[in-house]
């Protein structure tokens, strides 16, 4: 039997390797939104700063002046992807919608965040 899928054609065979791989992929969502929402509330209300802007395992010099973006950067995508894994459940949002919104909330996610540490810890190094 074949199954179409994004504008092509699939052996059965390959649509059970799709189906689970689209699965782990989503059951991966879970561990990653807990992460970073758990990530934000220890940076938000606990004041840990330990996590603040990391490079190399280590936070900056001032952790407390970028506390506030690296909760942001850590609330806005845990957020999104909570929110994704609960429409894909319940509105049955489609394959391509789900993956390319999460593709993009994870790389922006990553990039912000290198972005915030390179930025806490050059401070002072770059001369005008």
């Amino acid at each position: 039997m074949l199954f179409p899928c994004a504008g092509k054609i699939y052996k059965e065979k390959d649509m059970q390797v799709f189906t689970v791989l689209a699965w782990l992929m989503f059951i991966g969502f879970f561990p990653l939104s807990f992460f970073w929402l758990k990530r934000a509330w220890v940076i938000g209300k606990r004041k840990d700063y330990s996590y603040v802007a990391l490079k190399h395992g280590v936070p900056p010099p001032d952790p407390e002046r970028y506390a506030k973006y690296s909760i942001l950067i850590n609330l806005i995508p845990g957020a999104v992807i909570a929110a994704l894994i609960l429409i894909v459940i319940v509105f049955g949002l489609k394959y391509q919608i789900w993956t390319a919104v999460a593709g993009t909330t994870i790389w922006v996610k990553v990039f912000s965040e290198f972005i915030l540490s390179r930025h806490a810890h050059n401070k002072g190094l770059i001369k005008n």
